[in-house]
């Protein structure tokens, strides 16, 4: 049985999908390329000052792209997506979780972006953008057919839901 935090984060009767695990290793590589350089910087200055303080940052330095990199782990399936009949639902997270609920009607534009690494790894992501910048929505992840699935799907059912105000 679900207690009541779980009904407001996962509703029943709603069939969730999840994103691309393909996800995952595009943010793992995106994080050590991020970390590379602090890493190896904090490497070369404690191998020519071996001080009890260098090993400290370093060790730090160490620590948090390993904590990272099991966080973004653990994220990555977290996220996902559900089409009801009259909005979209997007779920993440693990110890801060969300749900954004995007109505179609509130929908201006669906755009689908892929970066250089989105590409090389085959994934995409759309993004639903509405009247308000708070309430955009981005679906991560996506592999590119589900990706343009989704976008179609989305813009006619926006159009629908627009064509009836």
């Amino acid at each position: 049985m679900k207690d009541v935090m779980d009904l407001v984060f996962d509703p029943e009767g709603i069939e969730w999908h999840t994103v691309s695990p393909r996800l995952t290793k595009v943010r793992l590589l995106t994080w050590t390329l991020t970390m590379a350089l602090p890493i190896l910087a904090a490497i070369i200055v404690t191998a020519f000052f071996p001080t009890w303080w260098m090993f400290v940052i370093l060790a730090t330095v160490l620590g948090l792209y390993i904590w990272i990199a099991i966080i973004i782990r653990r994220q990555v399936p977290k996220i996902g997506y559900a089409e009801r009949e009259d909005d979209l639902l997007i779920r993440r997270g693990i110890l801060f979780r969300s749900i954004v609920v995007v109505p179609y009607g509130r929908m201006q534009l669906v755009d689908v972006e892929a970066g250089p690494l989105d590409r090389k790894f085959g994934i995409a992501k759309v993004t639903l953008h509405t009247a308000s910048p708070q309430t955009d929505a981005v679906v991560p992840g996506l592999v590119p057919e589900e990706a343009a699935r989704l976008r179609d799907r989305l813009a006619s059912r926006g159009e629908a839901r627009l064509a009836g105000l």
